[in-house]
């Protein structure tokens, strides 16, 4: 069996995103890289003060080369839309860089990341961390939290509770926007938004409270597009323009864009970025 040291060599001495994300391309610390189409990195800018960690990109993400850009991207829209946080004013990454899957025909379907392809891709992560320099990390599903606060770490017992990660780095964890998606009834499916709405909600009250504390407002919706406006494009590339370039470069490579979900998909939705659902099990399905 072919062991991988881990990202730790790959990872370059630097606090500049756009450097990891170029460093990121050639990363081979573990065996995901050679299925996959290419490394998904984070999205967002330094200083965002909400930082979000799914737990690996699925198929539309594995094409478009951007995180959370299929089914549960657009519910994870929607719960942030709810409570007033404009996305392209979040970084959104991922614990994870490379799509796991399993063929079968013409389906991927998602597997779980193992614990030793997440501990190898989590010099990538604490790479983001520390050129974001978020104020509170919201890790959504069980691969994501146990990445960044233990094997112990429950999601269905803690979630919605700020923790104290390393470097004393706030962070709060809460269920993963495809198991809205994998819910198997409109009741459950109810039930499970308002759980990762609620969440979200308390981690805007989180950061409303500091920035209270420090005297400054919240920026408004859209802010990033304005900023990108502002600097003559220097400012990063929002998830729409992301996912136009992808869609020109592979044509017919994704269905349709990212638009937000409602909360009521249909039962047994598939989806194209999860995690373990924390309440059942369950595993979604990522399908080419």
């Amino acid at each position: 069996m072919v062991r991988s040291a881990g990202a730790e060599s790959f990872v370059p001495p630097t606090t500049s995103l756009p450097k990891l994300k170029a460093a990121s391309s050639t990363c081979e610390g573990c065996l995901l890289y050679r299925g996959a189409t290419q490394t998904v990195f984070g999205e967002g800018r330094p200083g965002s003060s909400l930082m979000l960690v799914g737990e690996q990109p699925g198929n539309d993400e594995d094409l478009a080369g951007a995180p959370f850009v299929g089914p549960a991207g657009r519910v994870l829209d929607e719960a942030l839309d709810d409570v007033g946080i404009a996305r392209d004013d979040v970084y959104v990454t991922n614990a994870v860089k490379h799509f796991k899957f399993e063929r079968r025909g013409k389906l991927r379907l998602h597997k779980t990341p193992s614990v030793t392809e997440v501990q190898a891709c989590r010099p990538w992560l604490h790479a983001e961390i520390a050129a974001v320099r978020p104020a509170l990390v919201v890790c959504l599903g069980a691969t994501a939290a146990q990445s960044l606060l233990g094997s112990a770490f429950r999601v269905t017992r803690e979630h919605g509770q700020v923790r104290t990660g390393a470097d004393d780095m706030p962070i709060m964890a809460t269920v993963h926007p495809s198991s809205v998606l994998r819910a198997p009834d409109p009741e459950a499916r109810v039930a499970q938004y308002e759980l990762l709405r609620s969440d979200l909600e308390r981690a805007r009250g989180f950061l409303d409270t500091l920035r209270q504390r420090e005297g400054t407002e919240r920026p408004p919706p859209g802010a990033a597009v304005a900023r990108r406006k502002r600097t003559g494009g220097t400012e990063p590339k929002t998830r729409q323009e992301l996912y136009e370039e992808a869609r020109r470069q592979r044509p017919g490579a994704l269905e349709d864009g990212p638009r937000r979900a409602p909360p009521s998909c249909a039962p047994g939705a598939v989806t194209s970025s999860g995690d373990r659902d924390v309440s059942t099990g369950n595993h979604p399905l990522h399908v080419g």
